[in-house]
């Protein structure tokens, strides 16, 4: 190699490092902005917290000085005849015992509180954020990772709070107050004993530096266990069906070792630390207690003073442990507040206008304009849309045919304002969708899809979703608009029946006619049916298609469909191939011109032969 490549190699070497520190600073800036953002409703509260703990530190510390003046003073006074002075140490050291107790036990409780409220927050907060983000994130970013952010990674603050801060700020405040005590008591042992946090620095600085490095890999090991599992969950239906528990019980079985061996790493940390902290304690200990007796042998030193002495630095390594645990708590809490604030740092790309403008008033649907679109759904993927223009007159329905992948989801997307084209324009009544708010849009757009998803509650509930606070009347005449009225009645409880999760008390059809009877409730003014009479067999869709016409009129609709018999009722026939309109008019008319349509018109009527 030459000496240049060598130098590139270096240089590359080290700007890898550079930014690799810069972008472990910003994660830290980061997670420590959420943080103050959680505590900062509750600084009164915290204010009060930091009093009630240097209080109960301060009558802790109290006892082994009272033990001193009672060892030197009291005793030999009392042997004297005069027990006052050792009676008012004893005294003394109960009254600064109960004080520290119910100090402590007020401190707890009040800690305790503030934590449950920034969980609660907390908690609220990803989940809320979670809801306003655009389709796009939900679909690149699974629902095992939102998961692990609002489980684990905040099971891993609650362990903070609960625990952490609290061994923290006693630590904290004993080692403080025990370090000027032990140099009040006797200056050169005190110097003595501080010499000895010199490697217990370097000891920290060292762990610091690898425990997080080691616990934002368990945060990212135990997110890839979550997500296998709710996969697997999600998927058993094609899990049984194709035999896959072995294959992913060896997906499961790597992943839970990497998380194992991403703790043993930070558990390794802590071990190292902890010997070194309690190495450095014992030897500071046995110096001190052989330096002690020979200075007390000498008369150099009283032996209250020297007991003093040792009962505070017993006290003065102890809590170097539990900054140790806090340490290790702290590591794994950073590394969770990364992964939280990385999350709500996530904006949507379809956002809320600032200055939302009103749709003009309507009796009927409302025109759908698309003007000079062109869409991918990222800024380096391939072009889904090439761009077009298109209007669909207020009122009509439209279906839109073509073979997979040619954009027709993409399309109906649009409109419903799921995404937003890369470039161009969609209108409604010549308003730009980006210019409404998100509460005039979902009333103006509803979009029926195949996935006709239910939520756990009745099945009133769930077709009401279409208008919340609709009447029981009201939630009935839209079932029966759309023909659900029958089999809803037949159920054990009738629209009161519990669906259950995702709906699966009920079969995929009898989903789809609660779907259906959602989108009737809503009203909107256009409604978009993607694949939404795909899990219906032949006979419903025929009761369903004599609903749609009550449900599409008055109204503008795009209908994506497969089946040419849901497609026939459309006033007007869009052929999308590879994003692009190829064929445009009536479906009689493109029938009869013997196009794209008229073939796939074709071997549809010849497979009801």
């Amino acid at each position: 190699m030459s000496t240049a490549e060598e130098e590139w190699r270096g240089v590359a070497a080290e700007d890898t490092e550079t930014l690799t520190q810069r972008a472990t600073l910003r994660l830290q800036r980061r997670s420590r902005a959420l943080l103050g953002s959680l505590l900062r409703p509750h600084s009164r509260m915290v204010a009060l917290a930091l009093a009630l703990v240097v209080a109960e530190n301060a009558a802790s510390l109290a006892g082994p000085l009272i033990i001193a003046i009672a060892i030197d003073s009291g005793i030999p006074a009392a042997v004297g005849g005069d027990p006052s002075t050792l009676a008012w140490c004893v005294g003394g050291y109960l009254v600064a015992s109960l004080l520290s107790s119910g100090l402590r036990y007020l401190f707890l409780r009040l800690v305790g509180r503030i934590g449950q409220d920034v969980l609660l927050d907390l908690r609220q907060r990803i989940f809320r954020h979670a809801q306003r983000l655009s389709l796009s994130f939900h679909e690149n970013y699974t629902s095992g990772k939102v998961i692990s952010r609002l489980t684990s990674d905040v099971d891993s603050l609650d362990d903070l709070l609960d625990n952490g801060v609290d061994g923290l700020l006693s630590a904290a405040l004993s080692v403080t107050g025990i370090a000027v005590l032990l140099v009040v008591l006797d200056p050169p042992l005190g110097v003595f004993v501080l010499a000895g946090f010199i490697p217990l620095v370097l000891a920290a600085r060292w762990f610091f530096r690898n425990s997080n490095a080691a616990y934002r890999g368990t945060r990212g090991a135990i997110a890839k266990i979550i997500v296998q599992f709710v996969e697997t969950m999600n998927g058993m239906r094609a899990v049984q069906a194709f035999r896959r528990e072995q294959r992913n019980e060896s997906i499961m079985s790597g992943l839970n070792g990497s998380f194992r061996d991403a703790n043993r790493r930070a558990l390794d940390v802590v071990a190292v630390f902890t010997m070194t902290v309690r190495m450095v304690g014992n030897i500071s200990l046995a110096a001190v207690l052989l330096i002690g007796a020979w200075r007390v042998v000498g008369g150099g030193l009283e032996l209250g003073v020297l007991t003093a002495f040792l009962l505070y630095l017993r006290r003065f390594y102890d809590p170097l442990d539990e900054m140790a645990m806090f340490a290790n708590a702290y590591s794994s809490a950073t590394a969770a507040l990364e992964k939280i604030s990385g999350l709500l740092e996530e904006q949507p790309d379809v956002r809320e206008p600032e200055s939302p403008v009103d749709l003009p008033a309507s009796d009927r649907g409302r025109a759908v304009t698309f003007s000079r679109v062109a869409f991918r759904y990222s800024a380096d993927g391939p072009v889904v849309l090439p761009e077009f223009d298109l209007a669909i007159p207020a009122g009509q329905t439209v279906a839109l045919v073509g073979p997979t992948g040619a954009g027709k989801s993409t399309l109906a997307k649009l409109v419903a304002r799921f995404y937003d084209p890369s470039s161009g324009s969609v209108r409604l009544d010549g308003v730009d969708l980006r210019e409404l708010s998100d509460s005039a849009l979902r009333a103006a757009v509803v979009m029926v899809t195949q996935e006709n998803f239910l939520f756990s509650g009745s099945v009133a509930d769930n077709i009401a979703l279409g208008r919340p606070g609709a009447s029981r009347s009201e939630i009935e005449s839209a079932a029966g608009a759309v023909g659900a009225h029958e089999f809803i009645s037949r159920l054990p409880e009738g629209y009161g029946t519990d669906v259950r999760k995702r709906g699966g008390r009920l079969s995929a059809g009898q989903r789809q006619m609660v779907a259906f009877a959602r989108a009737f409730l809503a009203d909107p003014s256009v409604l978009v049916l993607d694949e939404a009479t795909s899990s219906l067999d032949i006979p419903t869709e025929r009761a369903v298609q004599g609903a749609l016409e009550s449900v599409l009129a008055d109204r503008t609709a795009l209908i994506i469909a497969h089946r040419l018999s849901t497609v026939l009722i459309a006033d007007r026939v869009l052929v999308i191939d590879d994003g692009r309109v190829v064929e445009d008019g009536s479906p009689a008319e493109l029938i009869a011109e013997s196009g794209r349509f008229a073939a796939l018109h074709s071997r549809w009527r010849d497979s009801l032969v």
